[in-house]
């Protein structure tokens, strides 16, 4: 057989067959997941949160390659070891950004701790480093993390030996679109913000997010900050 009759006959037995679905509150594995059958995971309620390097275009545009792969480095190594310390599960590094996914009763304030503290440590840690290492260069790291909540799929896709789980549902899609505004580097979603504790909404009795409306998704209303959680 063709490998253009190959794929056509995957293509339709995907297409023609019915899904499984099976309901889990963890965060599963690719190993959890069936590659070659139309199986699928689902976490009822999880928060997504997406890490993204702002301004990498014209920072590999304008940059030795070197220096783009240590400002890479250090953003992504620090963003993933405070998700981690809050409690969220890494799912995938695409680029120069993280995604990581958080579940439990507490999942949205985790998630946007885990925000305010990435937001600490580019202001307080990375950017200070930078600007010491190279006194001479203007260049500023820039970010913007993202977070939704809701309903998640995930199911496994590639090839044998070659595949990764893919995420279905408004808070992976929403989590991503969220890092291309550079209005602020926190932004979540008022289904987000409507759950968090005060800890992470108020600070001092003073509002720690600001409303938006974005324009792009139909002036929906989402809230962004500029606020940081000291890492100690």
């Amino acid at each position: 057989m063709t490998l253009s009759a190959d794929l056509a006959a995957e293509a339709k037995a995907i297409l023609s067959g019915n899904w499984t679905e099976q309901t889990t509150t963890g965060v599963p594995a690719p190993t959890d997941l069936l590659l070659n059958s139309n199986h699928a995971k689902q976490l009822e309620s999880a928060t997504v949160l997406y890490a993204d390097l702002d301004g990498s275009t014209q920072m590999v545009d304008g940059y030795k390659w070197w220096f783009a792969a240590d400002i890479y480095k250090i953003y992504l190594r620090s963003a993933a070891r405070i998700i981690r310390g809050e409690g969220g599960t890494i799912t995938a590094y695409d680029g120069d950004r993280v995604m990581a996914v958080f579940v439990g009763d507490y999942k949205n304030t985790s998630a946007v701790k885990a925000a305010l503290k990435i937001n600490w440590a580019v202001e307080e840690i990375l950017r200070p480093l930078i600007k010491n290492t190279y006194p001479n260069d203007s260049f500023v790291l820039k970010h913007v993390v993202g977070i939704d909540t809701s309903s998640l799929y995930a199911a496994r896709v590639g090839v044998k030996g070659d595949n990764d789980i893919v995420w279905i549902g408004r808070a992976a899609n929403y989590a991503a679109k969220l890092c291309t505004l550079s209005e602020a580097p926190l932004w979540i979603t008022k289904a987000v913000y409507s759950r968090i504790a005060d800890e992470v909404k108020l600070s001092n009795g003073v509002a720690m997010w600001a409303p938006h409306l974005w324009t792009n998704m139909n002036k929906m209303e989402i809230f962004c900050s500029t606020y940081r959680w000291k890492i100690s």
